[in-house]
């Protein structure tokens, strides 16, 4: 069975072994990436499908006669429009867990180094104000310590259990949010409660029509004024317009944020601005960790295999 990869380079940089996957697909054709107007000419007699953020549409699947099998190179399906998949009788398989440890030490670097002004004290470095400094030492910015300090986590699944594990072993106490239209209870507080309790809140949630805009202004000034705000998850779920507001006010203590309501930011963001000393962004890698991506390989090879041995495995449809 023919297999295309339509976008390799958006998890690999020349550090993985693929040998596995050639194996189990049997011919296999790479692709380092592929435009929306080439998606059908190169899935032309494939049976097997790989994609990491390359949309699958309706129209697609239509003229792609001989696909049997769509294999995610992540654990978002949003990229597949799985009710024509569905229709066609296709199988869709993601990849789910790999990034596990990635995503949580990348969570509680985002809470470190807002914690104890990293990136002000380095700016400061450069600038020459310690070589310059009457003192042994620069403390011209705040530096908060972890330990005892109360960890709000939304979205308590692998993710944010993992996050939750990291941060006990600094000492924080953890709480848990109960998501919007999901009951309290079983020691889940409502979201609304929590946000005045944490000095740090940690998102780790999936972006749906409940979960968009789930932090703007309101939820902002319900925080303490020195909280911090770590989201590793989706844009979406914060309103970058105000999360910069709140900062600029002083109405929160710090942001870390990994993700941005759209990617790339090809049209600029909010958030994209470098005169806040309290605000550290990173390009959507926290997940990206050798080891992390490895795994993800090996799971596309499970899933190829668990297919063709008429068991599919990690199934969406």
């Amino acid at each position: 069975m023919r297999a295309v990869f339509l976008d390799r380079d958006s998890l690999d940089t020349g550090d993985l072994d693929f040998s596995a996957l050639e194996r189990v697909c049997g011919t296999l054709q790479y692709h380092a990436a592929t435009e929306r107007d080439e998606v059908c000419t190169r899935i032309q007699g494939a049976g097997i499908v790989i994609s990491n953020k390359v949309m699958l549409d309706a129209e697609t699947l239509r003229q792609a006669q001989e696909l049997q099998l769509i294999c995610i190179a992540a654990t978002g399906t949003n990229n597949v429009d799985l009710d024509a998949a569905r229709t066609r009788g296709l199988v869709v398989s993601n990849c789910r867990g790999y990034g596990t440890q990635s995503v949580a030490q990348h969570a509680i670097m985002l809470m470190l180094t807002v914690a104890t002004s990293f990136n002000a004290y380095q700016r400061e470095l450069r600038a020459g104000a310690w070589q310059q400094a009457r003192q042994f030492c620069l403390l011209d910015h705040p530096i908060r310590e972890l330990g005892g300090r109360v960890l709000g986590i939304v979205g308590y699944g692998e993710l944010g259990r993992a996050t939750a594990q990291l941060a006990q072993a600094f000492g924080m106490q953890v709480r848990i949010a109960a998501l919007p239209g999901r009951p309290a209870g079983e020691g889940r507080v409502p979201l609304a409660e929590l946000l005045s309790q944490v000095d740090v809140l940690s998102l780790h949630c999936p972006l749906t029509a409940e979960t968009r805009g789930l932090i703007g202004a309101a939820e902002l000034a319900a925080m303490k004024s020195d909280a911090i705000l770590i989201n590793t998850a989706r844009g979406g779920l914060v309103d970058e317009a105000a999360l910069v507001a709140a900062l600029r006010r002083g109405r929160l203590g710090g942001a870390g944020v990994d993700v941005l309501s759209v990617e790339p930011p090809l049209a600029g963001n909010p958030l994209l601005v470098d005169d806040l000393p309290n605000l550290i962004v990173t390009p959507h890698n926290a997940w990206g960790s050798r080891e992390a991506r490895q795994r993800l390989v090996d799971q596309l090879v499970e899933n190829v295999q668990a297919f063709i041995a008429g068991a599919p495995r990690r199934v969406v449809i």
